[in-house]
């Protein structure tokens, strides 16, 4: 059985309505579902499941238990050491939920570095993916590392720059050296 991996931007609490129709076919289809706790995208994708009385989904979380569970349904705590804490602490759930999965599908804000880090997990496992970007209002399927790169370099430069910032991000995403000018004779 296919299982998808639901994630998005804390900042998105409403969802569109071409978003609430993709769900609505991963319930028809019958997949298996996980997603996070976290307010914001998990909150409102998981509210559409709920109300929709659907019974796949597994919610992971870190701490002692989740922030959000709103089916309720099966739950999976992913260990985390006490090193760990802010951005790194929440996101060994995320890489966890990366691996344990077929596909992805994003909700992003277009800015969110969070969901980028998943955008990353997900291709660098070879597993597609599929991202609603909120600010145009548009699905993309991405399916590689050069696809993922090329969504979000054209996003524009701010935005990878500003996500470099939060994350680290792997070389492939890093933006290319500068082209040496040369004089012709």
């Amino acid at each position: 059985m296919t299982t998808v991996f639901l994630s998005g931007s804390r900042s998105v609490s409403r969802l569109d309505e071409a978003v609430w129709a993709r769900l609505d076919n991963m319930v028809e289809s019958g997949l298996d579902i996980v997603v996070g706790d976290a307010n914001g995208a998990d909150k409102a994708m998981q509210a559409h499941l709920a109300k929709r009385g659907y019974v796949k989904v597994i919610v992971f979380h870190v701490g002692a238990k989740p922030r959000n569970n709103l089916g309720p349904w099966a739950t999976r705590m992913v260990p985390t050491s006490e090193a760990q804490s802010g951005r790194d602490f929440y996101a060994a759930k995320d890489k966890e939920m990366a691996g344990a999965t077929d596909i992805g599908f994003v909700v992003w804000d277009g800015k969110s570095a969070g969901s980028v880090q998943n955008m990353v997990w997900l291709v660098e496992a070879h597993k597609n993916l599929v991202v609603f970007s909120v600010p145009d209002g548009t699905f993309y399927v991405l399916k590689s590392e050069n696809e993922l790169s090329d969504f979000l370099r054209g996003r524009g430069g701010d935005v990878l720059k500003e996500i470099r910032r939060k994350i680290h991000l792997p070389d492939w995403l890093r933006p290319a050296a500068p082209r040496q000018r040369t004089m012709e004779l």
